[in-house]
C-alpha cells in the first residue's frame, strides 16, 4: 500500500502525518519544529497561551525548520480571535481548530492565505465545515486524547465523514503507529494525525514526570473525566482526576477568564499547567486511548523512520 499526498490547499508535506496540537505548551515549537523537519506537519498548541507567547512560538519555530507550521486553537478559549490573528501576522501555514467554530476564523484564513482545517466528529459537522470554508477536517474519534466531541469511534466516523465532504479527511484518535496508519489510510483516510505519540519523544519539552506516567499507564487507566470546557476529556487517571471523578476536584481560586464559557469545577488551564510542569497530583494529565501501546522515547526523527517502516509492512 502506498502512502497518499497530502494537499491542504497549496500546503503538501512530505508525509500525510500531523502532529496534534496539544494544549496548554504541551506541543511547542521544539516539538512542531521537529515533526516539520521530519517532512509531516509540526502544530503548536495555541490554547493557554497569550497571541504574544503565541508569537514567540511561531519565531522560535520558523527560525528551527523551513518546513511546515501550524498553530492548534480551541474555539472555547476567550482569546480565540486573537491568537489566529496574531499567527497569520507571523505568517502561520495552516491553522487547526475544534470544539466549535465560526465563520469568522475562515474568512480571515482566505484573506491571509493561511488555510484553516477543522477539528470534528461527525458528518454532519464535516458538511457545516466544508460550506464554511475549511480547507480539511480532522476526523476525531473518541480515542482520541483531551476534550471529545463524540462517543464513536474513529473507525466508525472515518468513512461516513470522507463520504460526506470533497475537502480532504484526516484521521485522528488512538493512532500510535504505521499499522494504525495503513488501517486508516484503508478507511479512506487521506492524512493522519497523532498527538500521544509525540510526547513521548525527546524533543517534547513537558517535565519528564509526565512522561513517565504516559510509559507507565495500563490500559484501564486511561478513563473518561469531566471538564469545565463542558465537553468529556480522556485522561490517565492518578490523584487529581480521581478527585474529579468523585466531585471533590478543588474550584479556583481565581480565574483567569480563559475560556468564553466554564463550569468552575476546577481550573483546566490550572491541572494542564501543572501536570505539564510535572505537579502530577494536582494536574491533569489528557492522552489518547492506546498511550499503553507505546513503551519508548524517541527522537521524532526515529519516530517518523518507524511509523513509515511499520506502514510499508502492513497488509
Amino acid at each position: 500500500m502506498k502512502l497518499p499526498t497530502l494537499k491542504i490547499k497549496d500546503l503538501m508535506p512530505q508525509y500525510p502525518i500531523i502532529q496534534g496540537g496539544m494544549a496548554v505548551r504541551v506541543s511547542t515549537a521544539p516539538l512542531a519544529a521537529a515533526v516539520a523537519n521530519a517532512g509531516g506537519i509540526g502544530v503548536i498548541g495555541a490554547t493557554g497561551m497569550s497571541p504574544d507567547e503565541v508569537r514567540e512560538e511561531i519565531i522560535q519555530a520558523k527560525n528551527l525548520t523551513s518546513g511546515i507550521i501550524g498553530i492548534n486553537i480551541m474555539f472555547a478559549a476567550r482569546q480565540f480571535a486573537a491568537i489566529i490573528k496574531a499567527a497569520i501576522e507571523e505568517k502561520i501555514d495552516i491553522i487547526f481548530s475544534g470544539a466549535g467554530f465560526s465563520r469568522d476564523m475562515f474568512s480571515w484564513g482566505a484573506k491571509a492565505g493561511v488555510p484553516v482545517v477543522s477539528i470534528v466528529s461527525s458528518s454532519k459537522a464535516a458538511r457545516i465545515a466544508e460550506k464554511a470554508g475549511a480547507a480539511a477536517v480532522v476526523a476525531e474519534g473518541c480515542e482520541a486524547g483531551g476534550h471529545l466531541g463524540t462517543d464513536q469511534s474513529i473507525e466508525k466516523i472515518l468513512p461516513e465523514i470522507k463520504a460526506s465532504v470533497k475537502i480532504p479527511v484526516i484521521a485522528a484518535g488512538g493512532i500510535t503507529d504505521g499499522y494504525d496508519m495503513a488501517k486508516m489510510i484503508k478507511l479512506g483516510a487521506d492524512g493522519v494525525q497523532l498527538a500521544t505519540r509525540f510526547v513521548l519523544s525527546e524533543e517534547c519539552t513537558v517535565d519528564n514526570s509526565f512522561k513517565q506516567l504516559y510509559l507507565q499507564a495500563q490500559e484501564e487507566d486511561v478513563q473518561i473525566i469531566k471538564s469545565p470546557v463542558g465537553l468529556p476529556g480522556r485522561a490517565i487517571v492518578n490523584k487529581f482526576a480521581q478527585m474529579i471523578m468523585k466531585g471533590e476536584a478543588p474550584q479556583p481560586e481565581k480565574c483567569d477568564k480563559c475560556l468564553k464559557n466554564c463550569s468552575h469545577e476546577y481550573c483546566i488551564l490550572a491541572a494542564l499547567s501543572n501536570a505539564r510542569d510535572g505537579n502530577l497530583d494536582q494536574g491533569v494529565v489528557f492522552s489518547g486511548k492506546n498511550v499503553y501501546r507505546i513503551k519508548d522515547i524517541l527522537p521524532v526523527q526515529k519516530i517518523f523512520d518507524k511509523l513509515l517502516t511499520e506502514f510499508a509492512l502492513a497488509d
